[in-house]
């Protein structure tokens, strides 16, 4: 592979829909050379801390992902080398010591709350696309993925989003869809939006075949 992949950064709020656009536009590309990369994987190694500590981590900051390594891992692809993404321990709140090893492919989709709040990944995508959908329709979806997939209760994920995930929405993650080329209203439900982003890729895939 001599050219570079292109990047498509994917991000909106928790609840978004941000996955399910992510995971359309990489199922439309099945036969191509594609891989997703998950902002999630990234989040800081916390071994060294006391589970006191690790406990008080704020997922939703953007000091809780280890960007360098992100970057570090995305310029390797770019490259044309092969890396290990991390994976997360979320019971333990630490990085897991098993690894996912990932091969270099022409197209990157790279999926997360926080991609385009750092200058450094941003200045990295070709195609920026912020999920925009509606807060009421977020926290109704959050409710429901953490009470049904992660046993929590109904007071404790109105809690953390109260005092936790809502304001570092609107600190960190609203004010980025400033930097977004293309918003989609609606998350995953959006297939014309998804139909035009899977039109732009195929054709920079064509252009680039052709150099």
């Amino acid at each position: 592979m001599h050219n570079k992949p292109i990047i498509i950064g994917v991000t909106g709020g928790s609840g978004s829909g941000k996955t399910t656009v992510a995971n359309e536009v990489y199922n439309q590309f099945s036969e191509h050379s594609i891989l997703m990369i998950e902002q999630d994987a990234y989040y800081k190694d916390q071994t060294h801390l006391p589970m006191e500590e690790r406990l008080k981590t704020n997922y939703d900051h953007p000091l809780a992902f280890d960007n360098d390594l992100l970057i570090e891992h995305l310029h390797q692809l770019m490259k044309g080398e092969a890396v290990d993404k991390p994976v997360y321990d979320y019971a333990n709140h630490t990085r897991a010591e098993r690894v996912i090893p990932v091969q270099p492919r022409d197209v990157i989709i790279l999926e997360g709350i926080m991609i385009l709040e750092d200058s450094r990944l941003r200045d990295l995508m070709d195609i920026k696309l912020f999920v925009d959908t509606d807060s009421d329709m977020r926290i109704i979806r959050r409710l429901l993925r953490d009470i049904n997939e992660r046993g929590r209760t109904i007071d404790s994920v109105i809690d953390q989003y109260t005092s936790v995930v809502r304001p570092m929405h609107l600190q960190f993650i609203e004010p980025t869809k400033r930097y977004a080329d293309i918003i989609v209203p609606e998350g995953g439900h959006n297939h014309v939006a998804i139909d035009l982003m899977v039109t732009k890729i195929k054709t920079i895939l064509e252009e680039k075949s052709m150099l």
